[in-house]
């Protein structure tokens, strides 16, 4: 296996939510780049929330913005950066949670694991 960059590691932290109401529990990720230069993000999550059962989820984010593409790769990408790149992937995250249940495209890019 190879070594992860600094983005693909923190990326692959677990993190919660600004209001403390859901943990994403990231238990994989997978970072799969593509000949056109954009990048496939796949996580495998823990989703706990207070007093409901925790939800095992396998998330695909497609990502064709190449303006953060040198962060993603970068072995010493400039701090600031990885900061926005983890921001954006982050609230892309949560986007897709709050939506999977009523936004077809949001649906689709989420699978419920056992």
């Amino acid at each position: 296996m190879t070594a992860r960059t600094p983005a693909e590691q923190a990326l692959a932290r677990s993190y919660t939510t600004g209001d403390g109401k859901v943990r994403f529990d990231v238990t994989g990720l997978s970072v799969d780049h593509r000949p056109d230069r954009s990048v496939t993000l796949t996580y495998w999550l823990t989703v706990e929330r207070q007093g409901i059962p925790d939800e095992h989820w396998e998330f695909t984010l497609p990502w064709d913005d190449k303006s953060l593409l040198d962060v993603l790769t970068s072995p010493t990408p400039d701090p600031e950066r990885l900061q926005q790149l983890v921001h954006i992937v982050r609230t892309l995250l949560e986007e897709w949670w709050d939506t999977k249940g009523y936004n077809r495209k949001s649906a689709k890019m989420g699978r419920r694991r056992p």
